[in-house]
């Protein structure tokens, strides 16, 4: 059983929402599962990332080392991912590349921002295998 159901994160407008996040996370397989004017659903078969507008009406933030990692099924997709965030507004975190710190072992990661500020990381051969 997986522990976590969803995860999401606060952006400031839906549509340009999917603008950024149709094109990247089509990379590993991703596809929007369901939209409304609060949101933005995605996986695969199930929902298992959303963008979301705050509830609060408040501004929308990333957390100081928060991060969401999406897992990549091979390399190429976590240089595909990289490339396309950067294409769709995205900003570099980490370019694509070998994670040796990292505790397991051919661990291939990149990080990007969204246009929205949110951290995120996508994993080849991460901590899930």
């Amino acid at each position: 059983m997986k522990i976590i159901d969803h995860l999401s994160v606060g952006v400031t407008d839906i549509e340009s929402a999917c603008k950024f996040y149709n094109p990247v996370l089509e990379q590993i397989g991703g596809k929007l599962l369901a939209q409304s004017e609060g949101l933005a659903a995605y996986g695969e078969d199930a929902v298992e990332f959303i963008a979301i507008l705050p509830f609060d009406k408040k501004s929308a933030t990333g957390g100081n080392g928060t991060h969401i990692c999406f897992k990549a099924a091979d390399q190429q997709s976590v240089d595909a991912f990289h490339a396309t965030a950067l294409e769709n507004g995205g900003t570099n975190e980490g370019v694509p590349g070998p994670r040796t710190d990292y505790p397991t072992p051919n661990a291939y990661a990149a990080y990007v921002r969204d246009p929205f500020g949110n951290k995120l990381e996508v994993i080849h051969s991460g901590f899930g295998g």
